[in-house]
């Protein structure tokens, strides 16, 4: 651990900043207004794509002035790599989805498997329609054919932290996007 430690902190040191905080909190309250706009009310379960939709997430909420449930599902391809693999089930939602709105809040929309699989999941479960929230969106070519309902910004194809996405494990709590120098 102390090899991506030395890592990380260098990585931080040289990234390029794509979004600054205020940029996010920007993007968080436009994004706000649209899913009220949407979803107020239709009594939404919201469920936090963990790990990386915790940040967004929990800043997402306090704006969503309108009653709503909150729930978390566990689904990575990433782990502590820097590149996705297979999709890997951690946790799924405790609470029912059966006939519910459900909005999934996730911190990137990057080649869109993990996603996929989460929203047919959802389906599956019985929910009567999934919304996705992403705070980063990147602007890329996708295998699959997948857009997310409400999308904070768009930014280039590059390796990102920040405000919920990691490095390695570390730099979720960087206050803005970043992207890693050289990806």
């Amino acid at each position: 651990m102390a090899d991506y430690l030395k890592e990380s902190q260098k990585v931080m040191e040289e990234a390029d900043l794509l979004c600054s905080q205020q940029q996010i909190e920007t993007a968080l309250d436009a994004m706000a207004i649209k899913i009220k706009q949407q979803l107020g009310e239709q009594n939404p379960l919201v469920l936090c794509v963990m790990t990386g939709g915790l940040v967004p997430a929990g800043m997402l909420l306090p704006r969503l002035d309108f009653p709503l449930n909150l729930d978390y599902i566990h689904a990575t391809r990433y782990g502590h790599k820097t590149e996705g693999g297979e999709l890997e089930w951690i946790v799924k939602p405790s609470k029912p989805l059966k006939d519910r709105v459900v909005l999934l809040v996730d911190d990137i929309l990057d080649e869109g498997l993990t996603l996929e699989a989460i929203v047919h999941d959802c389906k599956s479960a019985g929910a009567k329609a999934v919304y996705s929230a992403v705070l980063v969106e990147k602007i890329r070519d996708r295998a699959i054919d997948i857009k997310a309902d409400f999308v904070g910004v768009e930014v280039e194809d590059r390796y990102l932290f920040g405000f919920g996405m990691d490095y390695k494990g570390y730099l979720r709590n960087a206050a803005g996007i970043y992207a890693v120098k050289g990806a």
